[in-house]
């Protein structure tokens, strides 16, 4: 006799992250997201010296106040300050919180900081050519969590290859090993899969898989943050526990356990 011990819905979510290399979801804590849109908005707003009333409309029209080159500068420097709040990793890890301990584990460790990328209409210096993390040292063991602050949709989203299709990369590898990633991209453009996502909404892949993005066609900017999750004990890449993961969910036992010490014994008992 065979038992199951996971429920039907963690099944029937894993078979689809398996299969597809990707779930969306709605965000699992409203206010936090909400949050988190509105310290972004606030903290692009007193950087340009501007209100940010409306937060997604003014995140959606950004490319009317900033030039394609100052995004990198603006970018960082929003970055920098929606990391210096003590609860911004742990709200936008309840956004997730139910996906990630259904896909990942609920002993986790989580990177250190939380990304933001902006991409405005008709900018070509800020695109993400075809790649999958493990390429790059990555552990092939981590999820990213994407969460877009504004609706993501067409060329302004991001698009991933599924795994029936990576599977057929595979194989053809080695023809692209020398070539330019925009090579790598004319191969598998006809089998990419466009994300379309919601705001309110939270996207979980596999980074395995290869992804990227295209120029923004679409008259609105996109925003969207990233941040990358794993089981505390999986194997880690080139990106150590302690230099840019951190524990964040270690149970009791597991704590017991790696504080565990065995006795020492005395002199005469080794004699």
């Amino acid at each position: 006799m065979s038992y199951t011990f996971s429920s039907n819905r963690d099944r029937e979510l894993g078979t689809h992250y398996i299969n597809d290399g990707y779930l969306i979801v709605p965000v699992a804590d409203r206010e936090s997201f909400e949050r988190i849109q509105r310290l972004v908005a606030d903290s692009a707003g007193n950087v340009l010296g501007v209100s940010a009333a409306d937060p997604e409309t003014f995140l959606n029209t950004i490319h009317e106040k900033v030039r394609a080159n100052e995004l990198n500068s603006f970018r960082l420097e929003i970055i920098r300050r929606v990391n210096a709040e003590p609860w911004l990793r742990s709200d936008y890890f309840e956004l997730a919180r139910p996906i990630l301990e259904c896909i990942v584990g609920n002993e986790l460790a989580m990177q250190l900081r939380v990304n933001l990328s902006i991409q405005l209409p008709e900018d070509d210096s800020s695109l993400l050519p075809v790649h999958a993390d493990v390429w790059s040292g990555d552990s092939p063991f981590e999820a990213v969590v994407w969460t877009p602050l504004v609706s993501c949709y067409g060329s302004k989203a991001m698009y991933i290859l599924p795994p029936a299709a990576d599977q057929g990369l595979r194989e053809d590898f080695p023809e692209y090993a020398t070539g330019s990633s925009e090579d790598l991209f004319q191969r598998v453009k006809d089998e990419v899969v466009w994300i379309e996502i919601k705001t309110g909404e939270v996207l979980i892949f596999n980074q395995n898989l290869p992804h990227g993005n295209r120029i923004n066609q679409e008259s609105e900017t996109r925003w969207s943050m990233n941040c990358r999750f794993k089981g505390v004990f999986t194997p880690y890449g080139d990106k150590k526990l302690g230099e840019f993961f951190e524990p964040i969910t270690l149970k009791p036992a597991s704590r017991l356990g790696m504080e565990y010490r065995f006795p020492q014994l005395g002199r005469d008992q080794t004699e």
